[in-house]
């Protein structure tokens, strides 16, 4: 008798909880009011990602000629004069990813699409300023990065289509882990 006392109490304890917190949730959900509502443009300016198969490349182009001086403006204090590096994890051209004493991942060795390269210079650089490249100097930027690492020519101009028929040395390098069950 007292144990079937011990459960009632605690089911109906337990529902009185269960009832509290779902009354607590739904008036909080309808009286925090936090946010306001986002413009389509809005969003758009938030929306920069771009695929590795080139979807959502914008409008622009540029040449490694012009990226090399935004390049030396904006980009060589952390990454060297030619791409070195200068800090941990800031070396983009050179290395060795098959190298058993000291593998280097940079863009030559390591990135397996250009687009990749685009999508994060796009939004993540320069460190201290993400974002503030137009679409013409990320295009810019991205083809002195391909040059300094010897897969385009000073004279290649990159641009939403010419970006897509860049073949990275290591493109074969990752496997598709969405197809393994």
């Amino acid at each position: 008798m007292c144990m079937y006392k011990l459960s009632v109490r605690t089911f109906f304890g337990a529902c009185a909880l269960l009832t509290a917190s779902l009354l607590l949730q739904s008036a909080t959900a309808q009286s925090v009011g936090l946010g306001i509502p986002v413009t389509e443009a809005q969003l758009q300016a938030f929306d920069l990602i771009v695929g590795p198969d080139g979807s959502d490349l914008p409008e622009g182009s540029g040449s490694p000629l012009q990226g090399k001086i935004i390049y030396e403006a904006r980009c060589q204090a952390c990454h060297g004069l030619n791409g070195e590096g200068t800090i941990d994890n800031t070396t983009l051209a050179g290395g060795d990813i098959h190298s058993e004493t000291t593998p280097v991942k940079t863009v030559g060795s390591f990135w397996p699409h250009a687009t990749t390269l685009f999508d994060f210079i796009r939004r993540a650089m320069p460190a201290d300023a993400p974002k503030s490249l137009s679409n013409n100097e990320v295009y810019q930027v991205v083809a002195y990065v391909l040059y300094l690492n010897g897969i385009i020519n000073q004279y290649a101009v990159l641009n939403k289509d010419t970006l897509l028929t860049i073949e990275m040395p290591n493109k074969d390098g990752f496997m598709d882990q969405s197809q393994i069950q």
